[in-house]
């Protein structure tokens, strides 16, 4: 079986449905978002002398690892993620996994 990849973007909260997307467009056959915030002190915001922590995006896109870097690339682009602040982008191999309706079992 192909090996896979995992592309992980953390991106500001309200962009994550427009960046995948254009992530579908590049190729990705399905994505999951989860909500998250930074715990790191850039993250905290002061408004008012109150403290907000930053809300953030995370998307997760599992790809082949042959096809991956098209979608990684669209990831960059729709979300603008060269530019300083605005998020993150990192890909993490993928050992096993099971349970994704459009394939049979995948095992590295």
């Amino acid at each position: 079986m192909d090996k896979v990849k995992c592309i992980v973007a953390i991106v500001e909260r309200g962009k994550a449905d427009r960046i995948v997307d254009k992530a579908k467009q590049a190729g990705a056959k399905g994505a999951t978002i989860m909500y998250g915030r930074g715990t790191g002190q850039s993250e905290a915001l002061k408004f008012f002398n109150i403290h907000i922590e930053a809300s953030k995006e995370i998307i997760i896109i599992l790809s082949e690892e042959e096809h991956y870097k098209d979608i990684y690339d669209a990831i960059i682009e729709a979300g603008r993620l060269k530019e300083p602040g605005t998020g993150i982008i990192f890909t993490v191999p993928v050992a096993e996994l099971v349970g994704l309706h459009h394939r049979e079992h995948i095992e590295k």
